[in-house]
Order: C-alpha cells, then sequence, then structure tokens
C-alpha cells in the first residue's frame, strides 16, 4: 500500500491528514485545499499542489507544532466530517431522487485515461479531463460510481519544445510515494489480481486504488517482476508505440478490467465505457453470459440492457480500428473460450461500410450497448449520420443514438475567487446544494467593479505563473535566452490576452490567426490597444501534422515583428489549465466545424467569467447566446476555402468587435459591455454546462435504466448489420429491422 504512513510522524490529534491526502475530494473542497496548503504553504507550492508529496517532505516539528494549534485542530476536525459525510454518501441527490436504488450496485466507468489531478498525469487530454470530472460529480451527487483505467507508470509524456519548435518528447519514470494510490493485493496475497492470454502468454494484472470522495478507481498494471519484459512495459505510457501496444492496452483494459473487478469481488450493477477504447469490456462480459450456459441472443441482451457507451469521435479516422491479424494475434484464441469460431467473435467489431475485415472498436461497442450517445447536442446529429450504415432501414433521425452534453466539474474549475462572490449570494454551503438554474442570473446583479478586480488579480496571477515556470525551466532544461521570451516572460496585465490551449490536432487550427502575419502584427503591436496571445499545448507524440502547427506557433513566439506578445507555456498539464483559464480575457476556439465533439476548455474558462471566441462546433452551437463572447459564422466548401473565410472573419471579429468591447471603458476605468459579456459567460456555464447537470442527466437518462436491466430500444434487433445475414456465420439475430 502507500507508504504515506511511513512518512514522518504524524500527531495522533491529526492522522487523517493521511487518509485525506489519499483522497483527491480535498481538491475540490475549498476548506479542504486551505487546511492542507496551510500546514506548510512553500512546500505546498513547490510541490504543485501535492499533498501526499508535501507530507512525505514536511518537518516532524511542524506537524507536531500543527497538532497543538487550536485554530488548526478545528478547522481540521470540520473538514474531517465534511470529509466522511461525502465519503458515506449522506444526503445525496441520487438517495433523494433514486431511494429504490440508493443501495444499488455501482456503475462502472471504463476509460482509457482519467485526469483528476496533476499529481496523476494518467491523461492526454480532455477525454481524460472529462472522466475525471464525471467521478468527481457522481461523488458529489453520490451516484454508486467506480472507475476502471490503466495506470501509465510513466504517464502521456513530457514536452520539450526545442529551439526550432519541434516538440520533444521524453517519459519519466513516477514515484509511487508521492501519489495518492493504494497497491491492491489479490486472493493469494500477491499484487497480480488476475491473468488475461495476449499474443501467446499469459499477462498478469495488478490494480492501485484511487479514492476521489465517495468513487474508488480501480487503475490495472502490467509491470509485475513475473510478466515478460514486454509485457511489463504494456501499461508504461498512454497512446504509446504502435497498432499492437495500443490494441494490447484496450484489451487489458476491457477484458482485464472485468476480471480484475471480479477477482476484488466488485459486482457492478451497469457499465459505461467512455469511448471505443474500452469496448473489451461488453465483449468479455458477454463471454461470461455465454460460458454459464446463456444462449447467445439472451447473453447479448443481457449485456446490451446494463451497458452505456458513450462516443467522442465525430470523424471516422478518429476511431481505432484493428487488423485481422492483428486482433488475431492479440486475442489468442480467446473466441474459443466463448465458444463460437472466429468469425464471429470478429464480426462483433464489423463495420458495414468496410468490407476488409477489420475489427472496430466503436462498431463493436455500439452493437453490444443499449443506450448510446455523443457528447453535444450537434455531435449527437453527426453520430447519428455518421453510424447510420448500423440502421439501414432507418431515417437518419431515428437511429438510437442520443446525445448528452459534456460539462466541467465547477468545484475543480472556478477560482475560489468567484467562488466567493456566489458565498455571498447563496451561503458558504453553495456548492453541496443544487443549484436551481434560474439562482445563477443573480450573478447579473453583482458589482462590476468587484468582477473586474477578480479577473485581473487572476490575469496577473497567469502572468507570474508563466515567469515562474520560464524561472524552473531556465534552471533544469534551457540554455538559451530566447527560450525565455517565448514563454511569456514580456507579458504584462494591461493588454487584451487571449488563450487558446488544447491538444495541437490539425484540425483544431492553432496557428490559424498566424496565417496573417502582417496583420497580426497590427493586431498585436497598436500602440493604444494591444493584444497579447498565450498558447498551450501538446501534439500526440505519433502526430507529425499536429507537431508542426505547434512548431508555426512556437517560431512565432520569437519573432521580433511581435514585440514579445505572444507565448507558449510548455508541458501543457491540469496545473497550468487552471491558470489558463482562469486568467485570460478571452478563450479562443477555432475547429473546423463539425471535428469538435464538444471542447470543454471553453467551459472551464466560461465558468471563470472570460467570454468565447469560437466556431459553431460542439458545446458552442448551443450554449452561444450572442452575450457571451463572439461566433464565426458557419461556411462552406473545400478545407482551403473554408480556412480562408474564418480566418477573415476572425480578424473582422477581433478588430470590429473583440478589441474595440475590451479598451471601451468608462470615467470609472471599467469596460462596462465587456464586464456584462463576462457575466452571462458565468451565467450560462453556470446553468447548462457543469458536470453536476451532465451526471444527472446520464442518471435520469441511462444509469437509473442500466441498474435495472431495462434496454433503451427493445426493438432494436442485436445485429442490424445485412452484413451478418448474408455471410452464415455462426451468430444469432433477433428480431428484424423496424
Amino acid at each position: 500500500m502507500s507508504e504515506i504512513g511511513k512518512i514522518h510522524y504524524l500527531p495522533e490529534r491529526i492522522k487523517g491528514l493521511s487518509e485525506l491526502a489519499l483522497n483527491l475530494w480535498w481538491r475540490w473542497d475549498r476548506d479542504a485545499r486551505k487546511l492542507l496548503r496551510s500546514v506548510d504553504p512553500p512546500m505546498w507550492s513547490a510541490t504543485r499542489h501535492n499533498p501526499v508529496a508535501m507530507l512525505r517532505a514536511v518537518e516532524p516539528s511542524r506537524l507536531a507544532q500543527l497538532a497543538r494549534d487550536p485554530d488548526f485542530v478545528a478547522a481540521y476536525d470540520q473538514v474531517m466530517e465534511d470529509f466522511r459525510a461525502t465519503a458515506a454518501g449522506e444526503g445525496t441527490w441520487f438517495r433523494e431522487a433514486y431511494p429504490d436504488l440508493s443501495s444499488a450496485r455501482p456503475v462502472a466507468y471504463f476509460c482509457a485515461e482519467f485526469g483528476l489531478h496533476n499529481s496523476i498525469p494518467i491523461y492526454s487530454g480532455g477525454l481524460g479531463v472529462l472522466a475525471g470530472d464525471h467521478c468527481k460529480a457522481a461523488s458529489d451527487l453520490g451516484v454508486p460510481f467506480i472507475g476502471v483505467g490503466l495506470l501509465y507508470s510513466r504517464g502521456y509524456f513530457d514536452q520539450k519544445v526545442n529551439l526550432d519548435g519541434w516538440q520533444e518528447n521524453s517519459d519519466e519514470v513516477f514515484d509511487h510515494r508521492i501519489m495518492p494510490l493504494v497497491r491492491l493485493a489479490g486472493p493469494d496475497g500477491s499484487y497480480r489480481i488476475t491473468t488475461l492470454e495476449t499474443s501467446g502468454r499469459p499477462v498478469g494484472i495488478g490494480a492501485w486504488r484511487l479514492d476521489a470522495g465517495s468513487v474508488r478507481l480501480y487503475l490495472l498494471d502490467t509491470d509485475l517482476p513475473e510478466n515478460h519484459p514486454e509485457d511489463r512495459q504494456l501499461t508504461y505510457t498512454l497512446y504509446g508505440g504502435g497498432e499492437e501496444y495500443r490494441l494490447k492496452q484496450e484489451w487489458i483494459l476491457g477484458v482485464g478490467g472485468v476480471r480484475v473487478l471480479r477477482a476484488l469481488g466488485v459486482e457492478p450493477g451497469a457499465w459505461h465505457a467512455n469511448e471505443g477504447h474500452a469496448a473489451f469490456m461488453m465483449v468479455e462480459r458477454l463471454r461470461e453470459e455465454l460460458a454459464a450456459g446463456t444462449e447467445w441472443d439472451e447473453g447479448v441482451s443481457r449485456v446490451r440492457a446494463r451497458t452505456v457507451f458513450t462516443t467522442h469521435t465525430p470523424v471516422p479516422a478518429g476511431h481505432d480500428i484493428f487488423s485481422p491479424d492483428l486482433v488475431r494475434s492479440v486475442t489468442d484464441g480467446y473466441h474459443a473460450t466463448m465458444g463460437v469460431d472466429e468469425a464471429t467473435f470478429m464480426k462483433l467489431g464489423r463495420h458495414p461500410g468496410m468490407d476488409d475485415g477489420r475489427f472496430h472498436m466503436t462498431a463493436s461497442a455500439i452493437r453490444l450497448a443499449s443506450h448510446v450517445n455523443g457528447v453535444s447536442k450537434r455531435h449527437g446529429e453527426v453520430t447519428q449520420e455518421l453510424w447510420k450504415s448500423m440502421w439501414p432501414a432507418r431515417e437518419v433521425t431515428r437511429v438510437p443514438i442520443g446525445s448528452v452534453t459534456n460539462g466541467v466539474h465547477l468545484g475543480s474549475w472556478m477560482s475560489h475567487h468567484f467562488m466567493e462572490i456566489l458565498d455571498d449570494l447563496w451561503g458558504p454551503d453553495w456548492e453541496r446544494t443544487l443549484r436551481d438554474e434560474d439562482e445563477w442570473e443573480a450573478f447579473r446583479e453583482v458589482d462590476d467593479r468587484r468582477i473586474w478586480e477578480k479577473h485581473r488579480h487572476l490575469k496577473k496571477l497567469l502572468l507570474r505563473f508563466c515567469t515562474e515556470q520560464a524561472r524552473q525551466r531556465w534552471k533544469t532544461l534551457w540554455k538559451e535566452a530566447a527560450h525565455l521570451v517565448g514563454a511569456g516572460t514580456l507579458l504584462s496585465s494591461e493588454p487584451l490576452t487571449i488563450g487558446f490551449a488544447r491538444r495541437f490536432a490539425t484540425y483544431k487550427r492553432g496557428a490559424l490567426l498566424l496565417s496573417d502575419p502582417d496583420r497580426l502584427e497590427r493586431l498585436l503591436t497598436d500602440l493604444r490597444r494591444p493584444v497579447q496571445l498565450v498558447f498551450a499545448g501538446k501534439a500526440h507524440p505519433a502526430d507529425d501534422h499536429g507537431k508542426r502547427v505547434l512548431q508555426q506557433v512556437y517560431q512565432a513566439t520569437r519573432d521580433s515583428r511581435f514585440e514579445g506578445r505572444i507565448a507558449f507555456v510548455e508541458d501543457y498539464d491540469l496545473h497550468v489549465a487552471h491558470r489558463l483559464v482562469q486568467g485570460v480575457d478571452l478563450w479562443l476556439n477555432l475547429p473546423r466545424v463539425p471535428k469538435e465533439a464538444s471542447g470543454t476548455s471553453g467551459m472551464k474558462a466560461a465558468l471563470n467569467c472570460v467570454p468565447q471566441l469560437s466556431t459553431v462546433d460542439g458545446w458552442w452551437a448551443e450554449g452561444f447566446t450572442g452575450g457571451n463572447g463572439w461566433a464565426i459564422p458557419l461556411s462552406e466548401g473545400s478545407p482551403e476555402e473554408v480556412d480562408s473565410h474564418d480566418l477573415q472573419a476572425l480578424y473582422e471579429l477581433l478588430e470590429r468587435e473583440v478589441v474595440p468591447e475590451y479598451y471601451d471603458v468608462d470615467q470609472d476605468g471599467l469596460p462596462r459591455k465587456w464586464i456584462r459579456r463576462m457575466k452571462e459567460s458565468m451565467v450560462v456555464a453556470g446553468r447548462f454546462f457543469t458536470t453536476g447537470r451532465m451526471v444527472r442527466e446520464y442518471t435520469t437518462r441511462y444509469y437509473a435504466s442500466a441498474l435495472q436491466g431495462r434496454a433503451e430500444h427493445d426493438d432494436r434487433p442485436v445485429f442490424a448489420d445485412p452484413v451478418f445475414l448474408d455471410q452464415g456465420a455462426t451468430l444469432a439475430t433477433t428480431g428484424s429491422e423496424s
């Protein structure tokens, strides 16, 4: 288990600090954060807000002093009381809304990545952060919920940008002693919880426990001494290696995840696969049904009735597809344990529009889930169109795929500076009580100066953070002074500051604004109304096109024409993201429509009174009101024509509306119109775009039915694809397409 209890002497009076540090609930409870910070403020900052690392480093004399401090002890007692109540799920929304399900078996949420805190860097971007926020909201609402993922012992990758602007990737082995993890033991007392076969040999799987409020995550690990050296590396890096490496990770996540839960005695009542990476979870449960003697049709129906599947990918190329030979090698005769032939097993992943026999992870997930959804209204419609071939006799609007628009976890992403304003509106416990949507209207009445001063303070914190980041990297990595300019050390707190931070995929068009350097120079260096740009983000290690976009951005940071008004913050993670979404003046999002499924970064910014300028895609298609930001009008044509149109529209909005409004101040020195837009951003995000709303929607629309084993679309055959019926496979089908 974790060694936190062996760190230093923890006085009996405050020994609960170790338990608190091992549960990420502290991350979104302000009183808990304040308590932990007060243990040793300099060490808290130095460890990047990691209480496990801090408690390993703090002096024993300091702990003894705190145990005698009546103010600290009183605060400690209150935090621990709240912590116990959260862990017990007392007085939660779920218990009140679903009293008959209050003792239900949990929803098991499978995802390839989880982003809960920067001290556990097992995420690459939006998918993982959403999964982390989903877990936190489930805890807040009291939904019986567990997470299943992989513990990547070397994370995604650490980003370093060389002097040419080319992203370099490096791995860093984690020190589990400073992570809030508890290692679990199997039935025989060893760290091997279960075993699965892949590529001709058994692979032992271990597991670690990570707690987030009342939600428990099980993170799988193959780095065990008894495993083959190649197999020990299977959980080293997130999305690392080639196709075989990725498929084996998904095999471990899905099949291994189910087996680990069984071995630990955890019996879920419903199952949620977050993206197609987790589709093998459904296949393994089908194998269990068949092994127990259930007929194929009935087994599939049972799996489907208790399964929710969420897809996040709006373009065909973004889905995982594997060759028959690779699937055959990795699954290693698994079909025989199901009692079916290989052709039948392979057809679980058959895409009706592809004739090459490849195994399509999303297709298999859709076939084995009754409850299927996209992650925004627009994405739901795009997904219906994308997967219509699975239901050839239906109109697009009748394809049984819905949508639940993503949200972000309010307690994790809203700055405590703005939370204090809401304390005055609703009382200090408002975060623990569901707010009616209309109550957010009261925020419009908050004094403009108070809003503006809070924001300017957060902006200064961002700039201070950029400087400190540059100082640390100068100390450890950088050798050229040009790095310092590109890191934002020349930025100041007065100019309009625009933020752009996300994965550097080409469709997100991170360098679009840089495409007209002369116009950009005029925009940034205007003597009376200057503008600054702050970029951050990583390109996938295998995405050279994305790396070239990042390179273009980085090289612009060193262009003297722009006077140091463009910055790139290296090694983007949750810690960096919090500073950016809270401190910039405007959030920029420029995906090619309709390739953005949701785009939650804009929601995070909006919860901090930061307006957004974006194309009308993802959440912005339903979140844009006209008063909370700006929208680039839709256009048609080739990608080049669309880019040209969007670039022109972007500059016109910036030059004619955004910049003038920001600098339009009254006699009190306040930009009143801009502040109204800031308030509208907060109101819209708070009312509609939090994970509190999102998880309630998942529960009422999907989880409650799945926990009771009720299928959402009972009229739908198990395999609507007519290709199945034409091949004479050993595969039963039920019903007929209506």
